[in-house]
């Protein structure tokens, strides 16, 4: 158990963004938004009223996956399905359900009929693909991932894309589908990246990784991340996508709810009272998703913005760069920077390149970016495809451009 617990800890403070959630119940929270709680207890007083409405009750389920509780979440799906046993909503929310326990062939069905019912593919491809992934079939969890990049869970089909294609020994395809997610500033690049050297085999790449995610955390972790070349594919991928990694003795789940920043716990009261109020009757006691916090304003760090947003540096901003190019003529550096990305078309995806003029010189650079942590990341990125690349930091007096307004 004590390996178990580890993972919890890796899965629980490498980011805001838990991969053991099912990608079809995660959403990105913006200052802003509702919390999973809030939402659940939101949709319950909803099904107070009327425990038939629909939308409350695949709305409630979704949100009991976010908060890491698929055994609730599959007792609203499968109302929503008494409801409305022709759509493919509660189909496709069981099916991410099953992944979520790590059941990737009952998983498969459900997503089946749910296909059959109607639902587009890129709304239940990320997570059809973590079953497969799950079942060890690397190459059609990788088809499905690609299909889910032009749906609702494109960032993290993105992370889970990389993860099997590391499955699958292809350590540069993985570091550049990542590539893009790093140049954002993505909370849960860092720890997916740790994964995808470990399990390519660069435990010394997966340790600075960690460090970068967690400090001083790579002495608790690292015979983990050096264990996870030796496993079969289907380990692997429970491994890292679900916390699920086998022991001395047997397979143990390290279970989102321990992951999320918004776990409840799962008692018999808290499903007992559920039960009774979509029955339509006076739950006995108070359940506890009742003390969920409701909707407020949440300070996580605001991570830059994407880079594809043209913006200009005025006087008194300092910001870190990654320089790919530099001469006189800065009329020569759109050409250059249409080369670079036309070869590496996936590693600059979202990507725009801008001018910083200095004294006698331009320079092509990209970013700018959160810290030196993220500029290196995303410089050893280049550096898989031999593209030279390194730090620089503007000054006071420099004027940076979008690419093409210089």
């Amino acid at each position: 158990m004590r390996g178990i617990v580890t993972l919890r800890l890796l899965f629980a403070c490498a980011g805001a963004l838990a991969i053991a959630v099912p990608a079809s119940a995660q959403s990105t929270y913006s200052a802003y938004a509702e919390t999973p709680s809030a939402a659940l207890v939101r949709h319950i007083h909803t099904l107070t009223s009327d425990p038939k409405d629909f939308g409350a009750l695949i709305g409630a389920g979704k949100a009991s996956l976010d908060i890491g509780d698929p055994q609730a979440a599959a007792g609203f799906f499968a109302r929503a399905d008494e409801v409305s046993p022709r759509s493919p909503l509660p189909q496709a929310g069981m099916g991410s359900v099953s992944v979520a326990n790590g059941e990737a062939g009952a998983a498969m069905a459900y997503f089946s009929r749910a296909l059959q019912l109607g639902a587009p593919l890129s709304t239940i491809a990320c997570d059809r693909g973590l079953a497969y992934d799950l079942l060890g079939q690397q190459r059609q969890a990788q088809a499905d991932y690609r299909a889910a990049l032009n749906g609702p869970d494109a960032t993290e089909a993105r992370r889970r894309l990389a993860l099997s294609l590391a499955i699958s020994g292809d350590k540069a395809g993985a570091i550049q589908t990542l590539a893009p997610l790093s140049a954002r500033g993505d909370a849960a690049v860092n720890r997916v990246r740790a994964f995808v050297l470990a399990l390519t085999g660069d435990s010394r790449g997966a340790m600075v990784a960690i460090d970068a995610a967690m400090p001083g955390s790579w002495s608790r972790v690292s015979p983990f991340l050096q264990q996870l070349p030796t496993l079969r594919p289907e380990q692997k991928a429970a491994a890292v996508n679900l916390g699920i990694f086998p022991d001395a003795n047997a397979p143990a789940l390290a279970s989102a709810s321990a992951s999320s920043p918004y776990a409840a716990s799962v008692t018999t009261d808290r499903l007992a009272s559920i039960d009774e109020l979509l029955r339509g009757s006076t739950p006995q006691s108070t359940p506890t998703w009742q003390s969920a916090p409701a909707p407020q304003q949440v300070a996580y760090v605001a991570p830059p913005a994407r880079k594809s947003t043209p913006v200009a540096t005025t006087a008194g901003q300092r910001k870190i760069w990654l320089q790919l190019a530099s001469g006189s003529n800065s009329a020569a550096l759109p050409t250059e920077f249409r080369r670079l990305k036309s070869r590496n078309r996936d590693l600059f995806d979202g990507i725009s390149g801008y001018v910083a003029h200095s004294p006698g010189r331009a320079r092509l650079v990209i970013g700018p970016f959160r810290g030196a942590t993220d500029a290196e990341t995303f410089k050893a990125d280049l550096e898989t495809v031999g593209i030279d690349a390194f730090n620089w930091t503007n000054s006071e007096s420099d004027k940076i451009v979008p690419l093409g307004t210089q």
